[in-house]
């Protein structure tokens, strides 16, 4: 069974800022003739890295709430310039809705087991990916999704 990471999405109001990034940080990577990946850099190495590259995904927290995930392909441990091991978790570009869950700030990372990962937004209401982001936020607060 595939295993997860939750990681609070910090810079981002929507879900659409976070697609911009990605797309941004893309034609960046591009246009300096590097391959052109989307790695999200984070401090510490997960110890678990083999379940989460077998399937599993990076749940991002997005304004107190799990809005979209990013399937994982590697995680890549490296050393910074001044000599810190880091890791480079390598994501999938396609973000992915999920249904919206309001989610506490915390710091860093945590794992998400699949049993307590939200469904995709796709499996659950239909239509309900057409929506505004703040349309389905409301709904979710009124309890309707």
């Amino acid at each position: 069974m595939a295993l997860n990471l939750i990681k609070l999405c910090v810079g981002a109001d929507s879900v659409r800022d976070l697609e911009d990034w990605i797309k941004q940080r893309l034609r960046d990577k591009r246009k300096r003739g590097e391959k052109p990946e989307h790695i999200h850099r984070t401090r510490m190495v997960p110890k678990r890295a083999d379940e989460l590259i077998d399937g599993g995904s990076l749940y991002w927290v997005i304004r107190g709430e799990i809005a979209c995930r990013q399937r994982i392909c590697d995680i890549r441990p490296f050393v910074d310039k001044d000599g810190v091991g880091r890791c480079g978790i390598v994501l999938e570009p396609k973000v992915v809705l999920v249904e919206p869950r309001p989610f506490r700030a915390f710091q860093g990372w945590r794992y998400l087991a699949e049993r307590d990962a939200p469904r995709d937004l796709a499996k659950v209401a239909k239509g309900a990916i057409a929506m505004p982001e703040s349309l389905r936020r409301e709904l979710r607060e009124l309890g309707l999704m």
